[in-house]
Parts: structure tokens; C-alpha cells; sequence
């Protein structure tokens, strides 16, 4: 990526419902020469896709936590099922794959702690490859909405 592919990238983090032109005249191309840049970061997988970024309690999930997981045996079979089947728990928000002490985080949302104590105990803890998990549960969160291009 150069310069002006940066800017562009940046400037659709901070606001993805640019127009082209708008978006043009923010980083100082012609329309066309912007939109041929955006194609390309499109087919080049930079840009992967366009998201409304949602409050999660208005979908319901006041209450999110950061679990982090350990599963055995530890096989590319057992890692791979248990991502799958954590990846379509309507509750997962996000699924990571880890190195270290832990095998997975998972990034959950949920109405409230009740609903957070039986994912937890009545799903979670009765998977035979589970061994164990700790969670944390989320006070504030901050996102960086713009990183930009490390050099």
C-alpha cells in the first residue's frame, strides 16, 4: 500500500458511507483515480467489506465478557470443531485462536449475568474438550476505529 492508498483506507474507517466523489476530494484524486484505488483494495482483500457498527445493548447484550478457553487433546481436528461450534453459539461475538496458556478467547455478549452463568455452565462447561476457562467480564470498551498503516 502507498500513501494515497492509506489515506483512502483511512478516511473509509473513519466513515465507510463516503461517497466516491466526497472520498476524492478528501484525499485528493479525481473520482475516477479514486475509484479505480478502492477496486483495487477491494480485489487486493485490504478492503474486506463494509459494517455498521451496532451498540450491542440495543441488540440485547448489555453484558459482554472475554472468556478464555483451554481445550484437549490438542489436534488441528479438535481446535478446528471446537472454532466452528463456538463461532455459531448465537452469544460469541468473536472467536480467536490463541498461542500460549490458553487455547481460544472468546468475545461474548449476552442480555445479562444470568445468561452469561448458564452459556458458561450449561453449554460451554459439557463439551468433552473443554478443560477449563476463566472469564472476565467487560466494564468499558475502546477501539481504535482508524489504525492506520504500520511502517
Amino acid at each position: 500500500m502507498d500513501e494515497l492508498d492509506a489515506r483512502i483506507v483511512a478516511q473509509l474507517q473513519s466513515d465507510a458511507r463516503l461517497s466516491n466523489r466526497e472520498l476524492a476530494r478528501l484525499v485528493g484524486v479525481s473520482p475516477s483515480t479514486c475509484l479505480e484505488r478502492v477496486r483495487a483494495l477491494t480485489r487486493r482483500g485490504v478492503i474486506r467489506g463494509y459494517h455498521a457498527d451496532i451498540d450491542p445493548a440495543a441488540l440485547n447484550r448489555g453484558v459482554q465478557a472475554l472468556v478464555s478457553v483451554q481445550v484437549r487433546p490438542l489436534s488441528r481436528t479438535v481446535i478446528d470443531a471446537f472454532k466452528a461450534a463456538a463461532a455459531q453459539m448465537p452469544e460469541v461475538l468473536s472467536v480467536f485462536v490463541l498461542a500460549g496458556g490458553d487455547d481460544f478467547l472468546l468475545h461474548v455478549g449476552v442480555p445479562d449475568l444470568d445468561a452469561l452463568h448458564a452459556l458458561l455452565t450449561d453449554r460451554l462447561s459439557k463439551r468433552r474438550e473443554v478443560t477449563g476457562f476463566r472469564t472476565s467480564v467487560i466494564f468499558q470498551q475502546v477501539t481504535n476505529p482508524t489504525p492506520g498503516l504500520l511502517t
